[in-house]
This record gives structure tokens, sequence and C-alpha cells, in this order.
């Protein structure tokens, strides 16, 4: 078989990731090869490829690129289209096999670059939003806001008619999470700052730890809490009678992985492409780097050096 080129574990190299040449994929029926021309990072996939013992491992889930060659069963976009994709892993190569309903086609004037932030982040912050029912005049607090799902969470619950409140750690992201969208903005470590807005009847919390905590308490009746990250830490404690004295209020977990099983990534992706394409969402892109810099931006994203999304541009 011929070779390509893809990001891998290395645990011999500085920060265990670089490329290698690997297999050419052999697409499924149902999967369409994809030439890739630029990735995004996320910081649960860079966390599990370098400190889990797998080396040779192919991280990767968001591809943004060109149809080379259809789905032999006639589905997905044709030969040529410019397309987003989601992958549960291998999406860092130069050529990569995606499934048909993991791809959407891009409307004329989303770069490849905006789209491949979209995938992990973006159908985070749309299904995660969805919990619940409409958010039309209903508030909603995005905590960890300045991140990438954070980010996009804030921009769409705005477009939904919410009142929207983000929570961040740092008095610096003030200014971008305004700009992304929030009609206010509470600033601590714990979360419990954000109760001067509340409650909530949908709060996006990828924080953990005592934020999480406190969050439960924010909730209004018939609220939700969709809790899909542990940034802060991955235990938590509550009140537990605090909470079902809310009356009707839950905590969702979520993982987009299992989302996508009921609610395809391609419906999502497309939504969101639409938006990018017409104004109504912008991708914030921290850092573009050519995919040959893999470990030092991977290193630096989990070390919290950038907000927004860090994107390497592949093949160049």
């Amino acid at each position: 078989m011929s070779k390509i080129r893809a990001v891998v574990v290395d645990h011999d190299v500085p920060n265990r990731l670089t490329l290698r040449e690997v297999e050419a994929p052999a697409p499924s029926p149902s999967e369409a090869l994809v030439r890739v021309s630029a990735v995004s990072l996320n910081r649960g996939e860079v966390r599990r490829a370098t400190t889990l013992d797998a080396p040779g491992a192919r991280p990767g889930w968001d591809l943004a690129g060109t149809v080379e060659q259809v789905a032999a069963d006639g589905s997905g976009p044709p030969e040529g289209a410019r397309v987003v994709g989601f992958l549960p892993s291998g999406a860092w190569a130069e050529l990569t096999a995606v499934p048909t309903n993991a791809l959407a086609e891009l409307p004329d004037g989303v770069s490849f670059e905006q789209a491949s932030t979209l995938p992990v982040a973006g159908l985070t912050a749309l299904y995660g939003l969805e919990k619940g029912g409409g958010l039309v005049g209903k508030r909603v607090l995005v905590t960890g806001a300045s991140g990438g799902a954070g980010l996009f969470a804030l921009e769409l619950a705005r477009l939904s008619g919410a009142r929207v409140v983000a929570l961040v750690r740092r008095e610096e992201h003030v200014g971008l999470v305004r700009s992304a969208g929030a009609h206010e903005v509470a600033v601590g470590e714990d979360g419990s700052a954000a109760g001067e807005f509340g409650p909530y009847e949908r709060i996006l919390e990828s924080v953990g730890g005592a934020v999480l905590g406190n969050a439960l308490s924010m909730l209004s009746p018939e609220g939700t809490c969709v809790s899909f990250g542990v940034s802060g830490g991955a235990e938590s404690t509550f009140d537990v009678r605090d909470f079902f004295f809310i009356g009707g209020a839950r905590l969702y977990g979520f993982i987009l992985f299992h989302e996508v099983l009921a609610h395809p990534a391609s419906d999502g992706l497309a939504r969101l492409a639409r938006l990018v394409a017409d104004g109504s969402l912008t991708p914030r892109i921290e850092v573009a780097a050519d995919w040959t810099e893999i470990g030092e931006v991977a290193a630096r994203l989990m070390d919290r050096g950038y907000t927004g999304k860090a994107v390497l541009r592949v093949g160049t």
C-alpha cells in the first residue's frame, strides 16, 4: 500500500507527538477519502495522546479538506467538495477515510482553518445548548467560557435569544467573552460569583470540581446543567437536598461521541458552517501554524497558553 504522513504518538520525542509515514487509509463503502488541509486541537485528545502509554497511536478528531474519492455507496459530498469532518481518531493526517454521516460540505467563504474548529468545540456547544428545549428569553450560564467550546456556546446561546452569562477564571478574559456574546461576566475560581446573575434554565459546564457543585445550586426549576468537562477537577460535591428541592432540575452527562449516534455530526456541522458563512458565528483562532509544529503547539495548549482554538495547516 502507499504511504501518507500523519501525526503519531512517539514517547521518544519532545511532547510525544510527531509526523511519521503510515499506511494510506482504505475506506469502507460508507466512507469518503478526504485530502486534509487543516485540523484543530482539543485539550482532551492532546491529554490522552501525551499521557497514555500508546506509542504509535493516531490522534485527531477535527479536520477540514477536499473530497478526493467519494463513498462507494454513493452517500455524502461529491468529489472535489470542500468539507469539514469529525473522527474518533486519526484525523491529523494528509488523507483520511471519513464516514459520510460525519461530513458536511462547506459554503463559499468558509476557510479550511475556520471549518476545522467546528467539529468538537462547535458540536459540543450546539448539541449541549439544545438539551432542555428552546432558549428564547432564558438565562444561560457558560463556565470555562474562554475556551473553544465556551466561546462557541456564548455566540450560539445569544443567537438563540438567551440572556448569556460567562464564567471565567481571569479578569483578562472578560473582554474576550463579552465580544463573543456574554451579557454579563462572572470572574472566579469556584464559580460562586455566577450566582449573582442566576438562576439559570441552562448551564454548560466544563470545569467540574467546585464549579460544578456551585453551578447545580444555581439552576431554576426544570433547568438543565450539561456537564462535558473536568478541567478544574474530576471530583465534585454538592448539597443533594438543595438540588432536588429546586424541582425538576437535572444534571446531564454529555460526551460528543455518544451524542452523534442519535444526532449525526453531518447535520450539526452543516448548521454551524452556514452560520459561519453568513457571519453569525465567528471561530476564534488563537494560533494557526504548520503541522510540523504539532509538538510545540500541543504543549502550549496543555499549558493553557491559548484561548479560543489552535489550528494546524496540513501538508504545507
